[in-house]
């Protein structure tokens, strides 16, 4: 009993110390964003003597806010949609299919996982050049769902190993296809990892800085994470600005993510173990 007790209380301390690691960071980043740049210099571990909201209002003009944020989310709805759309229908139909051939093809999609981004940048630069998709928000999401689709087609064909093949037996008896099997059937089913697939591809499109450099060249096209960047000059950098234009970048990754984090694990040990 006092071994379990004593086990108990040092797991609480260690995640305690963990979660305090984690939560500094973004402690700083808040309290310095309201700061002006002097007192961030002279103390940048304390609290404001007195809020500056005025960085907020300069950080919403400087980085073009609204239409960057407009960008993002478009971006990240269309790759979002397209990976799901796509992935689902291609995890199902591996995981129903038999044969050498889906074993391959199943296996030739995980073995891209295993590709570094860096190895392909330039030949994914040029491609999307010479198809004239760079410079395109539209284009930038097709890229996105080209290099999303294989970890999301990995967490569909292991989830949908989970649900009874009788119930494609029944719908195509009802007089069913194979396209309404899946849409009114099949996928209804997959709500909880199309969830989990939905929010990490989220989380990854919209903090991602690499590919939005390489591929948006208009300002007016640029993302909420490129536009910040813009903040940074060669011989001026304003530290609370740049900070308080951070933070207004990361609210609506928080906010969703504290809304759904719930099924992110829950999803994936569902499609990695199922089956």
């Amino acid at each position: 009993m006092i071994q379990k007790k004593s086990t108990s209380l040092l797991i609480t301390i260690m995640l305690s110390i963990g979660a305090a690691v984690s939560f500094f960071p973004i402690y700083l980043a808040v309290i310095n964003s309201f700061k002006s740049q002097g007192e961030m210099f002279r103390s940048f571990v304390s609290l404001p003597a007195k809020i500056h909201f005025g960085n907020y209002i300069d950080a919403f003009q400087k980085i073009n806010l609204l239409n960057s944020t407009l960008n993002s989310v478009i971006i990240s709805l269309l790759g979002i949609g397209g990976i799901v759309l796509c992935a689902s229908l291609a995890g199902y139909k591996l995981s129903r299919t038999s044969g050498k051939l889906s074993n391959l093809i199943f296996f030739l999609f995980i073995a891209s996982m295993l590709v570094p981004f860096h190895s392909i940048m330039i030949p994914l630069t040029r491609m999307a050049k010479s198809l004239s998709v760079q410079g395109s928000t539209y284009g930038l999401a097709i890229i996105y769902i080209g290099l999303g689709v294989n970890m999301a087609i990995f967490l569909y064909h292991g989830f949908v190993k989970s649900i009874p093949r009788e119930l494609e037996e029944a719908a195509q008896i009802d007089g069913c296809n194979e396209y309404q099997t899946f849409f009114r059937i099949i996928f209804p089913l997959l709500v909880p990892i199309t969830v989990t697939i939905a929010i990490l591809d989220f989380l990854w499109i919209w903090n991602d800085f690499l590919l939005p450099l390489l591929m948006l060249t208009d300002s007016e096209s640029f993302t909420l994470i490129l536009s910040t960047n813009t903040l940074f000059g060669e011989y001026n950098k304003d530290w609370s600005l740049i900070l308080a234009a951070l933070v207004l970048t990361a609210i609506p990754v928080i906010i969703i993510y504290s809304f759904f984090q719930r099924f992110i694990m829950h999803g994936i040990a569902e499609g990695a173990v199922k089956g």
